[in-house]
C-alpha cells in the first residue's frame, strides 16, 4: 500500500510515493517564492539564480536554495548534497540532488530511510 498518492500534474495519471515526492519537490524548486496567490512564501530562490553567473559562490547559493526550499515544503525527503550537471547561456539549469527519501516522513515518521535522487531542469521564463 503506497504511504502517499496524488496525481500527475501532467498525464492525471495516478502517482504515489518516490514518484509522487520527486513532482513534489520539482514544483517546489521551479515556484518562484512570491508565484502563489494564497501561498506567497511558497517554492524557491532558483528560479532567480538561473541567469547568475556559475561562479563557486554561486553554485553555493543554488545548492543553499534547493536545500531550505525542500527542508521547508517536503518533509519526505532530505537533500544531502547537489551537482550542477549543466548550466548554459539560454538560461536553462539542471541540478542533481541527491538525499535521503523518507516515506512516511510527512506523518513525522522518519523510522525508513532511502537514499534517492533527482534530476531537476529549472529554465528561465520568457
Amino acid at each position: 500500500m503506497p504511504s502517499s498518492t496524488g496525481v500527475n500534474a501532467v498525464t492525471g495519471a495516478p502517482l504515489s510515493d518516490w514518484e509522487h515526492t520527486q513532482q513534489s519537490i520539482r514544483k517546489i524548486l521551479k515556484t518562484p517564492i512570491g508565484a502563489r496567490v494564497m501561498r506567497r512564501d511558497f517554492g524557491s530562490e532558483l528560479p532567480d539564480l538561473i541567469d547568475a553567473k556559475m561562479t563557486p559562490r554561486n553554485i553555493l547559493k543554488l545548492y543553499s536554495a534547493a536545500a531550505t526550499a525542500i527542508q521547508k515544503w517536503e518533509p519526505r525527503f532530505r537533500m544531502r548534497f547537489g551537482r550542477v550537471a549543466r548550466a548554459d547561456v539560454a538560461g536553462a539549469l539542471s541540478l542533481e540532488i541527491y538525499g535521503i527519501y523518507f516515506p512516511l516522513g510527512h506523518r513525522g515518521d522518519y523510522s525508513i530511510a532511502e537514499d534517492q535522487s533527482l534530476r531537476v531542469v529549472i529554465e528561465r521564463s520568457p
